[in-house]
């Protein structure tokens, strides 16, 4: 979020203007605690999350973190205390350390829109990204989407082991690790794994060498019989790997992508059902007045910045300007709420808007 001379009383304007008419839309307004328990984030994202948010140690709660978004304590909420279908609306500020990105606000508000409804994740999806699309009107923003559950499909119907899948699943939000693992399981990694074997038996055979490490003997047998295990699988065919390439180079107006997602879905059968689900949500643009025509698709959109969508991902954003980040980010995260529901699953879809960086396009006006 760049730093503004914008005043803050104009920011919470802005605010508040578009959580109006997202409650004119239907939404619930709800208002969220400010400090949330650690632990909910930190089970979610890992220690990662520690490098982003603000924490804190309460004497009687524990460990604390300034609120870094909020969709965790919506969906909480609403798993706790809500009633499907529903729609919720709030405004406020998150905080987020921008190490580095130093020239962005560590402090900024948010305005979110979030569907918990079951009935058509299609239709659901569509009327969130049209909701964003007519508050956003005449902004001259860009739309993008994408959908991560076409490549989580295409992963789990990779024909190996469920290991080697479990793996990349894990690694999707993380383009680069994600490629290094697909290169590692094909046939073009099968030298790598046998001297990373190779390289681990040497050290465990060197009796000079001192124990260190957190590591317990059981933990160290266990590594090296999945090294073994991995070592031996045969590699992912080549002809997976192309198809794989082929859906993370799609780059197109949607309906091209869909055509060709297709074809592609007759040699990989897998991501049949995400494909058709993509057309579905097609047609519901449509419906809902979207210019799907000319609306872009692309298949790794969102892999570095959405990490609990799972599914439809949209942004907008103003062209030549890199330094600003997306006025407006969002997406389905079905599996997010039955983490947090402890099990019990409703398929959601929502988003956020940025007020500053929409104000800062228009001149602070």
């Amino acid at each position: 979020m760049p730093r503004s001379d914008i005043p803050k009383a104009a920011v919470k304007a802005e605010a508040a203007r578009l959580k109006a008419f997202f409650e004119a839309s239907g939404a619930q307004p709800v208002e969220m605690d400010i400090l949330l328990p650690a632990e909910v984030l930190l089970d979610l994202y890992g220690e990662d999350i520690r490098a982003r948010a603000y924490v804190t140690h309460d004497p009687e709660r524990g460990e604390m973190m300034l609120r870094p978004d909020f969709t965790v304590p919506v969906v909480q909420e609403h798993m706790t205390n809500g009633a499907e279908p529903a729609r919720y609306t709030y405004a406020g500020e998150v905080f987020r350390k921008q190490e580095d990105m130093p020239s962005r606000a560590n402090e900024y508000f948010q305005v979110g829109y979030e569907v918990f409804d079951g009935s058509d994740p299609a239709a659901a999806d569509a009327e969130v990204f049209a909701r964003f699309a007519e508050v956003l009107a005449g902004s001259g923003l860009h739309a993008a989407t994408g959908d991560i559950g076409i490549l989580k499909a295409a992963v789990a119907g990779l024909k190996t082991t469920e290991r080697r899948r479990a793996a990349l699943l894990r690694h999707i939000w993380r383009p680069r690790r994600f490629r290094a693992l697909m290169t590692r399981f094909s046939e073009a990694g099968t030298a790598l794994r046998h001297q990373n074997l190779d390289r681990v038996r040497a050290n465990l055979r060197d009796a000079e060498a001192p124990f260190i490490g957190l590591r317990t003997q059981t933990e160290i047998d266990a590594r090296v019989k999945a090294l073994e295990e991995d070592a031996s699988e045969p590699p992912i065919s080549a002809g997976e790997i192309e198809l794989l390439d082929d859906i993370l180079s799609l780059k197109e107006t949607l309906p091209h992508v869909l055509s060709q997602l297709r074809d592609i879905a007759v040699d990989l059968p897998a991501i049949s059902e995400a494909v058709s689900l993509l057309g579905r949500r097609s047609d519901a643009l449509a419906a809902r007045g979207v210019d799907v025509e000319h609306l872009d698709f692309e298949a790794s959109y969102g892999r570095t910045s959405m990490e609990y969508y799972d599914g439809f991902v949209f942004g907008f954003y103003a062209e030549g300007r890199p330094d600003l980040p997306p006025v407006a980010t969002g997406g389905r995260y079905d599996a997010l709420t039955a983490v947090l529901g402890q099990g019990r699953s409703i398929p959601a879809v929502g988003g956020v808007i940025r007020p500053n960086v929409l104000l800062s396009l228009k001149g602070g006006a």
